[in-house]
Parts: C-alpha cells; sequence; structure tokens
C-alpha cells in the first residue's frame, strides 16, 4: 500500500474519532442529537440521564437548550437527529423536509407571569389587567386596577420592568397567543409570533426561559414570562391569574391538568389551548413538541428514537409534576404512541 493511501485513511481515521456526529454508533451504543426549546430542556435533561442509565448507556441523547426557532431551523437543516419546538412547526416548515415530518408532543407546561417585589409573595392579576401590563399601558406597581384585584397588599409607588425574551422561542409563541386570545387591543397591537415587538418602554430582554429568569430575579420591580419550572428554580413568585370562568388560579399540576384535559389532539397532533375553559384552569398551558423525521438515516438510529420516545412517555411522565410540568393526559400519550410507529 502506498504512503499516500495509508495517510489517508489516517486521516479519515482521525477525523471520524473527533467528531461526534449525529446519530454516530458504536460498539452497542447510539448518540442521538437533539436540540430546541428551552422551556422543556430541564425535564429532557433529566430524561435523557435517565435513559442512558436505564438502557447501560446503549442510547445516548445530546440535547442543546437554543430556543424553539433555532430548533427548528437545525432541524430543517438536518444537522440533528431530532428539533424540539413549542410552537409547532408550521406547514411551509414541514415542506423544506423532504424525509418527512413526525411532530409529538411529548410534555406539557404552564407560562407563568413572575415578579421581583421584595415583600409580596402573594399577587393576583386579573385578565384585563396584566395584557396592559405587557403593552405598556400600566406603567407602576401601585395602579389602582392592580390594587383593587389585591387589597391589603402594600403595592409600592415604582416603576413597573417588563422583561421578555429576545430570541425566537416557542414560550413567547404561546404566551402571545394567550395575550391575543384575551385582549383584542394586544392582538392587534402585538399579536401572536414566536419574536414580536413588544410596546412596554421600560423593558429588558433575556434570552431563553433561564435568561428571563434570571433578569427577573436581579432587577427589583420586574415582571416577565417564563415556564413554571423555571420560575420553581429560581425561587421566583408567581402572580394567580383570572382563568375564563372569572377565577384567580395559581399554577400548579392541577391547575395545569384542569387546562389540558379537553385537549384534543387532531392527526397532525398540533393543538394549542390559548384561553381554557374550566373553573379551575390555569390559563396559560402549552404542549412543547419534538420533532422527527419519518424517515431516518438507518434503521438504528429509528429504532433508537422510538425507544426515547416510549421511554418519555411512560417513565418520563412520573416525574413531570415533581420537574414542574404537566404529565400528559392518557387520551395524549395513546395518541403520541401509536404515532411514534411513523418514526422510521
Amino acid at each position: 500500500m502506498k504512503l499516500k493511501s495509508l495517510f489517508s485513511i489516517a486521516l479519515s481515521a482521525a477525523v471520524a474519532a473527533s467528531f461526534m456526529i449525529a446519530g454516530s454508533a458504536t460498539a452497542g451504543s447510539i448518540k442521538i442529537v437533539g436540540a430546541g426549546a428551552s422551556f422543556p430542556a430541564p425535564i429532557y435533561s433529566e430524561w435523557f440521564k435517565d435513559l442512558a442509565e436505564k438502557t447501560n448507556g446503549e442510547i445516548k441523547v445530546d440535547y442543546q437548550s437554543i430556543g424553539s426557532g433555532s430548533g427548528i431551523k437545525n432541524f430543517i437543516g438536518h444537522t440533528v437527529d431530532f428539533g424540539a419546538s413549542d410552537a409547532a412547526m408550521k406547514q411551509s416548515e414541514i415542506d423544506q423536509v423532504p424525509e418527512g415530518v413526525q411532530l409529538l408532543p411529548m410534555t406539557a407546561g404552564s407560562i407563568v407571569i413572575a415578579y421581583n417585589l421584595p415583600g409580596i409573595s402573594d399577587l393576583r392579576l386579573p385578565r384585563d389587567v396584566y395584557p396592559e401590563i405587557f403593552l405598556g399601558k400600566i406603567t407602576k406597581w401601585n395602579d389602582a386596577r392592580i390594587a383593587a384585584a389585591n387589597p391589603g397588599v402594600k403595592l409600592p409607588n415604582t416603576p413597573i420592568t417588563v422583561v421578555v425574551r429576545s430570541d425566537k422561542s416557542g414560550t413567547t409563541f404561546g404566551f402571545t397567543g394567550h395575550l391575543s386570545a384575551i385582549s383584542s387591543d394586544f392582538k392587534s397591537t402585538v399579536g401572536q409570533g414566536k419574536m414580536v415587538q413588544w410596546p412596554a418602554m421600560n423593558m429588558v430582554k433575556g434570552k431563553k426561559n433561564d435568561g428571563v429568569s434570571s433578569a427577573i430575579r436581579q432587577t427589583p420591580g420586574s415582571i416577565g414570562y417564563t415556564e413554571y419550572g423555571y420560575a420553581k428554580l429560581s425561587q421566583l413568585p408567581t402572580a394567580c391569574l383570572q382563568n375564563k370562568a372569572g377565577n384567580f388560579v395559581c399554577p400548579g399540576a392541577e391547575a395545569g391538568a384542569a387546562a389540558l384535559a379537553n385537549a384534543v389532539l387532531p392527526e397532525n397532533m398540533i393543538v394549542f389551548i390559548n384561553d381554557p375553559a374550566g373553573d379551575a384552569s390555569y390559563p396559560i398551558a402549552t404542549f412543547t413538541w419534538m420533532l422527527f423525521y419519518k424517515k431516518n438515516k438507518s434503521p438504528e438510529l429509528a429504532a433508537a428514537l422510538r425507544k426515547m420516545v416510549e421511554y418519555c412517555l411512560d417513565e418520563g411522565q412520573k416525574i413531570a409534576d415533581k420537574a414542574g410540568y404537566i404529565p400528559l393526559p392518557e387520551s395524549v400519550v395513546e395518541k403520541v404512541r401509536a404515532a411514534s410507529k411513523n418514526i422510521q
């Protein structure tokens, strides 16, 4: 064998050893690469760690929390084995993936309004008030409309700092969808989107849910939206919000489950719950999706992905409540289980 050929073989081996390739496999193991939404990242981290242990390292999942918008972009660009987004893919995005796309809602959570008001641990916000805060129309904490909903609470005469996302975000999509559903003014002025133009003047931006939570924690007088699990991890107080039935409901497992109770998944597995009915429903709840190719690079990768989904549906749902998420209703679990067979 010529020296040049030997060099080429050695170089190829070195390159292969130097890079972690999506869907790569070694003897008895396969590594799955995923990226996307920060909303479910804490529970995904727990799931994938436990999955590796349960399979004795046969299936390892490397998930990068980069935001829903970037997750969809990477999925369309085929740089990952699966994507993740709180805003389900649009048909125009799905059409860019020749292998076909299978969306699966894998968990659900509440989007909460967290705040930083030293000495105030209980706060009620009516449904005609909190959209006005994010529209920049209510600018002081002791505004008469906030005070009326919180008798006996000494609200400070300080400016409200609104904290929002700086990146394309499924959490923003879900939050603005809810605000658009309950406020015609918000719908016509801002509307729903992964990234929107917020009109509030006194504003701070944070990247991903952890960035927003950190900004709220560091900014006295602030208010912002984040996923419930992040608020719990950051020990941030969260407002009790007035729901469609007129009741003030605080975020939690039972209130979240009540919001999902009447959700019916269509064939494409996409459903949004922008303003759930029910006396006990927390008003802002959303599913979050994993994005899969229907036709994958190898039968081994497809089998590993299906096994990952199966774990998430069975063992994974058992820790959802503890992690600050909403366990999927059994009717949803069964539909997701059946649809996962499309991953080939």
